[in-house]
């Protein structure tokens, strides 16, 4: 779906690039997610591949074409999710729906559905101005789905999200990856990056330092051990055991049968912790 080789860009007026010989694909079908901290370069990208800044430097290929050949049919195929909403203060939810899709060509959803999907249906009619920070970001997302695109760019989706809210959108971009849908997310936050991605880059200054999906990063940075808690003499201890040959180790097997074990984990890296090893920074 989008293939980056050697992409560079640097801004008017300074010398450092912002992004320097990146170099990604992204399937089809697949959530592809972009960390790092703020002002690491991953506004920069998601501006690049969605045409709002041209002068960039390298070889963009997106849906099977050169990105600087598409003409406007491009915003027919893909959406776009701001970190910052951008809505129409002074209309209402619905309104601000119905406008957005007027400007498609093609088929779109039904905007009091897309509410729904976003849990404002009971809000519809409300002025935007009227919005909490989150329900401006949730009627963003719905902003960025209403004319069912086949590539979707979400910016810190569930920023300024409760927890039940977060969840309702992250439900909501599974959905999309299993209807067939390519997501490009970036984030700083090293949970949502976690429990939605397929593949993650990790981005700082400007440089992709590392790729791969969740599970082989915690794989190969996590530590092969078994940490068990357990109930003794009315105090809770705890005692690792190392992954290899753990069903034949003999103190791990008499310590479940004589103890009162409370929990059992295996010692997994988060990718919070594989992101400071690789890069050296952390999230903030």
């Amino acid at each position: 779906m989008i293939d980056v080789q050697d992409l560079t860009f640097t801004y008017a007026g300074t010398e450092k690039p912002a992004v320097r010989n990146l170099r990604f694909h992204i399937e089809r079908g697949e959530i592809f997610g972009f960390l790092g901290p703020s002002g690491a370069g991953k506004s920069t990208t998601q501006k690049i591949l969605i045409r709002l800044l041209r002068d960039f430097q390298g070889r963009v290929v997106v849906m099977d074409r050169p990105l600087d050949t598409w003409n406007g049919a491009y915003y027919e195929r893909i959406g776009v999710s701001f970190e910052v909403p951008n809505l129409y203060q002074k209309l209402t939810g619905l309104e601000n729906l119905r406008y957005y899709g007027s400007l498609y060509h093609g088929s779109k959803r039904e905007p009091q559905l897309l509410l729904e999907w976003v849990g404002l249906e009971k809000d519809g009619d409300t002025l935007v101005s009227q919005y909490s920070k989150g329900m401006r970001n949730r009627l963003n997302v719905a902003r960025a789905l209403l004319h069912d695109p086949e590539l979707l760019f979400m910016d810190e989706p569930t920023a300024g999200l409760d927890p039940v809210n977060a969840r309702r959108i992250k439900d909501l971009i599974r959905s999309e990856r299993e209807a067939g849908k390519t997501i490009f997310l970036t984030t700083h936050n090293m949970t949502v990056a976690e429990e939605l991605c397929d593949r993650v880059a990790f981005i700082v200054d400007g440089e992709i330092s590392l790729i791969d999906t969740p599970r082989t990063l915690k794989l190969d940075y996590g530590e092969p051990t078994v940490r068990v808690e357990y109930l003794e003499e009315g105090q809770t201890r705890a005692q690792r055991f190392p992954l290899e040959g753990l069903g034949e180790n003999a103190a791990f097997l008499a310590l479940l049968l004589a103890q009162q074990v409370q929990t059992l984990h295996s010692q997994e890296a988060t990718l919070e912790t594989i992101f400071i090893q690789v890069t050296g920074r952390s999230l903030t």
